[in-house]
C-alpha cells in the first residue's frame, strides 16, 4: 500500500520542516509504540499530510499504519486545506506562518476562480450583486481566522510568491528562509521577486551575507538597521515604513499570543508583570498617535 501513495512535490513543500532533533524523537515515537498511531491523508492516492510519518515507514516496513482519504473539489482546495492545517502548530516560525497565510490566500483565491470558471487574473470574481470581490472576503476571513490584519494577508502573498521564486533560482533557499536561518524583510523579498532572472541570484546571494557579527546583540542589529533606511542614498518610500511598522506590530501579536497559549498555566501567576508589561506597550502607542 505504501508503495501506491504518490508525493506530490507542489504538496510536500507547504509542509513545514521538523527538526534533526523534533524528527529524531517522532521515529523514537513510532519504533516505541509500533504503529503509526495518526493516520497519512491522501486525496485521490496523492499524499496530502503526513510526510514525515511516510518517511518513517518506508525506512521501516514491519510499522503498521492507517490512511486516510479526504475528498477535495481540486488541488487548490487540497493545499489551502494543508496550509491551514499547518497553521495550527505551535512550533512555526514567523517566516513559515507568514508563507503559510500567503500559500493559503493564494490556493483559496484560485479555488474560487476554478469553481466559478472566471480567468484567474481578473479580480471580477463576484456576483453580480456582489459589490465586494469574492479574493476580498477571502483575505478578510483568512485574516480573522488567524488573527492577523487584513494587509498581513495580503503581503504574506506576496512574501509567499517571493520566497517560492527565489526557490527556483537557488534551490534550498526557501527552507533557509522558512526556519529562520536567513531572515528577510519583505522589502528584500519583494526586490527579489520583481528582479529579473539573471540579477536574482545575487540578490539572493546577499540574504546569506551573515547580519550579525562579533557577537552584536539583537538592539544593535536593529539600531544598524535604522541607521542605513537612514542613509539618503537608500531610496526610502512611505509604503516600506507603513509595511515594515505594521510587520513589526504583527510579529508583536502573534509572539504574545503564542506564548499566552503556550504558558497558559502561568498566566495568572504573572497576571499583575503581564499587565505592566502591556500598560509599557500601551504607553509607547500613545505616544506613536500623539506624534513621534
Amino acid at each position: 500500500m505504501i508503495n501506491n501513495i504518490k508525493i506530490d512535490p507542489e504538496f510536500e513543500n507547504k509542509i513545514s520542516p521538523l527538526t534533526e532533533m523534533e524528527l529524531k524523537q517522532l521515529e523514537e515515537n513510532i519504533l516505541n509504540d509500533g504503529t503509526v498511531i495518526n493516520p497519512l491523508i491522501i486525496w485521490n492516492g496523492i499524499l496530502i499530510y503526513g510526510h514525515n510519518r511516510y518517511r518513517i515507514i518506508e525506512k521501516y516496513p514491519q510499522i503498521t499504519y492507517t490512511v486516510h482519504e479526504k475528498d477535495f473539489p481540486d488541488r487548490f482546495s487540497a493545499i489551502a486545506w494543508i496550509c491551514k492545517n499547518q497553521l495550527g502548530r505551535r512550533n512555526l516560525t514567523l517566516e513559515q506562518k507568514k508563507y503559510l497565510i500567503g500559500k493559503q490566500y493564494e490556493a483559496e483565491k484560485l479555488t474560487i476562480t476554478n469553481i466559478n470558471g472566471i480567468n484567474q487574473h481578473t479580480n471580477e470574481v463576484g456576483g453580480q450583486n456582489d459589490h465586494q470581490p469574492k479574493h476580498e472576503k477571502t483575505r478578510e476571513r483568512i485574516a480573522k481566522e488567524h488573527n492577523v490584519s487584513d494587509s498581513y494577508v495580503r503581503r504574506a502573498e506576496h512574501f509567499a510568491k517571493g520566497v517560492d521564486i527565489a526557490e527556483e533560482s537557488i534551490p534550498g533557499i526557501r527552507q533557509e528562509i522558512l526556519t529562520g536561518k536567513i531572515k528577510p524583510t519583505d522589502k528584500e523579498i519583494t526586490a527579489i521577486a520583481q528582479a529579473t532572472p539573471e540579477k536574482r541570484p545575487e540578490l539572493i546571494k546577499q540574504l546569506n551575507q551573515p547580519k550579525t557579527k562579533n557577537n552584536k546583540t539583537e538592539k544593535a542589529i536593529i539600531r544598524e538597521i535604522s541607521e542605513k533606511m537612514e542613509n539618503p542614498d537608500i531610496e526610502n518610500k512611505p509604503e516600506d515604513l507603513l509595511c515594515e511598522l505594521e510587520d513589526a506590530l504583527d510579529t508583536l501579536i502573534f509572539r504574545w499570543n503564542m506564548c499566552i497559549s503556550i504558558h497558559k498555566e502561568n498566566f495568572e501567576i504573572c497576571k499583575d508583570k503581564i499587565d505592566e508589561l502591556a500598560n509599557m506597550g500601551i504607553e509607547y502607542l500613545q505616544k506613536i498617535k500623539g506624534g513621534y
